[in-house]
């Protein structure tokens, strides 16, 4: 059975919805942001890079390094704009091997609460709308990630579960992932385990005294995922957060920038061994508060 698509016109959430998102892990969205609203966020993302001052933070974003991991500038980008290279960005003398724009990996984890583009794009009432239909009853923004999966040198994010790094008691998390350009094997699209959410969780990504660990919690292997998440800009796919996904390298010398929003039940506990924390001032926000 084909992947089913579906479009911003089949809105409100309705039962098919319900369905395919249940057996599958995952739901595709077909034209749910603008072509304008894309350009609009992809040369918000570029503006924040270039005035980025990267001579005293030159963190690199690297998924096959997380077993042990002491990083401040990572652990604290919980209610800041921060930003993340590609490995192999910076010369022995500290300087870029290229351009700015072309060397970072991501942006993250707090856009959606303090830049007002990002503001105006996370905050819909169409995105709670769908968060409820998935029956998650209060939902609230953890994080905001804006991709670039940069041209020849986008690095593979290996195969994972977003509940691994966001964890609820119990567990909640739902990524909403949206294609700011469109994303196809070449340029490294996601791939995912279609119904593999009905699998346990295998990892926990936990902080412990401001060192980061892996922890297993499950054994069970990953299956070898062989559905391409292939979609065209404007594209909303939701992800399970116990649903194994990964992209490939980006080899192709087309970018696939993405932006992806985390999101939890308000309703369930948010254990404090979780990466991401903000202060009480601070608290996580919903689509429309």
């Amino acid at each position: 059975m084909g992947i089913l698509h579906y479009n911003k016109s089949d809105l409100p959430f309705n039962d098919s919805m319900l369905r395919s998102w249940e057996n599958d892990g995952f739901l595709i969205i077909n034209n749910f942001y603008s072509d304008l609203e894309c350009e609009t966020l992809k040369n918000q993302a570029n503006y924040l890079v270039k005035n980025f001052d990267y001579q005293n933070h030159q963190s690199v974003f690297n998924t096959n390094k997380q077993n042990k991991v002491k990083d401040d500038y990572f652990l604290e980008s919980g209610d800041k704009i921060r930003f993340f290279f590609e490995e192999n960005s910076f010369k022995e003398n500290g300087e870029l091997t290229n351009d700015i724009e072309f060397l970072i990996n991501k942006i993250g984890h707090a856009m959606h609460d303090l830049d007002p583009i990002f503001i105006n794009f996370s905050h819909k009432k169409e995105l709670d709308d769908i968060a409820k239909g998935i029956k998650i009853n209060n939902p609230l923004l953890v994080q905001s990630m804006y991709i670039f999966k940069q041209p020849r040198i986008g690095g593979e994010v290996i195969c994972h579960q977003d509940s691994t790094f966001l964890y609820t008691i119990p567990d909640s998390v739902v990524g909403f992932w949206i294609a700011i350009e469109d994303a196809n094997i070449e340029n490294g699209c996601m791939w995912a385990d279609r119904g593999g959410h009905k699998e346990p969780l295998r990892k926990l990504f936990k902080r412990k005294n401001n060192i980061l660990e892996m922890e297993t919690i499950d054994k069970t292997p990953f299956k070898e995922l062989t559905t391409p998440l292939e979609v065209d800009k404007g594209t909303l796919i939701l992800l399970h957060g116990r649903l194994p996904h990964y992209s490939t390298h980006n080899k192709s010398l087309k970018s696939r920038h993405a932006y992806t929003m985390h999101v939890i039940n308000g309703e369930y506990t948010y254990p404090s061994f979780n990466w991401l924390q903000r202060p009480a001032n601070f608290p996580f926000k919903g689509f429309i508060n």
